[in-house]
């Protein structure tokens, strides 16, 4: 099966590594000295202090031109703008475009894409070393589910890239599943961004975990979801599990890169204003957050 992974950050490297060994495997990436260092040196990977080598194939993503059966789109979300024209002009039915986006921004800038469209959220723990080197920092699970397309036909595509150290499940409904990891996201992320923690201590600190209860009541409040402690307790479980881990929001701010806190934080405030509900907190944490990326820009 030919696969195109567009996107050479932590999530694009770590599934370029495992699809790459069943199946042919074409990385997809902006900077030319991502890719020259990929070519000449190959990718490598560490898991549980076991580092594993693999060359591939690896190409520009103005090259990209829908040849393959199925595309994972790895890129963060405000990089999707840029690449929405070029995935519109070249998708085709029959061949799959899968999203790997945080936040649920991205569905309106999807919509009008051809071809078989799924969207995914990824609980892999990943840390992107430097260009050509990822570390596996935890176990997780990719979750797919049909945007526009049967699940016969998901059922089909996972059927040839499925693996037993890197699984992929289906989810029926796409909304449930990306709500579920944007109240994850929503939470942790911007928290641990500005307290500049680790995941474990927003539940472990007694007084950061009074501000993860009071982010999630206007999170919960803004986006009106059913069964809110079951969410909630989602949230605990996964600080727990990725306890030793920095966020990908905190990881960003420390290296002076730009967050997706509009995809996270800036969609449930569009929600919130639809619904005309007051959200202070969730408000100072987004200034906050924009204001960080201020001063690395300035």
């Amino acid at each position: 099966m030919k696969i195109g992974i567009i996107g050479g950050g932590s999530i694009g490297l770590l599934f370029a590594y495992y699809l790459h060994i069943d199946h042919s495997v074409c990385l997809y990436v902006r900077s030319k000295e991502q890719a020259e260092e990929l070519q000449k040196n190959g990718l490598f990977l560490e898991r549980d202090g076991v580092k594993k080598h693999i060359n591939l194939d690896v190409k520009f993503v103005s090259e990209w031109c829908g040849e393959e059966d199925a595309t994972f789109i790895a890129v963060k979300q405000y990089h999707l703008p840029d690449l929405i024209g070029q995935l519109s002009l070249f998708s085709h039915p029959g061949r799959g475009l899968l999203f790997l986006q945080n936040g649920m921004g991205h569905l309106k800038m999807i919509e009008k894409l051809h071809g078989d469209i799924y969207v995914g959220t990824v609980e892999h723990g990943a840390l992107k070393i430097n260009s050509n080197n990822v570390l596996h920092t935890g176990i997780g699970v990719t979750k797919l589910a049909p945007f526009r397309r049967s699940m016969a036909k998901m059922q089909n595509l996972l059927n040839h890239i499925q693996k037993e150290e890197f699984p992929f499940l289906i989810e029926a409904d796409y909304e449930k599943m990306l709500l579920k990891k944007l109240v994850v996201n929503a939470v942790i992320n911007p928290l641990t961004a500005i307290l500049q923690v680790k995941n474990g201590e927003l539940i472990q600190n007694p007084h950061y975990f009074q501000m993860v209860k009071q982010i999630f009541a206007e999170i919960e409040n803004s986006l009106c979801f059913q069964n809110k402690e079951g969410y909630f307790q989602n949230v605990i479980a996964v600080c727990e599990k990725t306890a030793h881990n920095q966020s990908s929001m905190l990881r960003d701010l420390m290296e002076n890169r730009p967050t997706e806190i509009d995809a996270i934080l800036g969609f449930i405030l569009e929600k919130a204003a639809e619904r005309k509900i007051n959200t202070p907190i969730i408000q100072s944490f987004y200034q906050a957050v924009k204001g960080k990326e201020y001063r690395a820009g300035e």
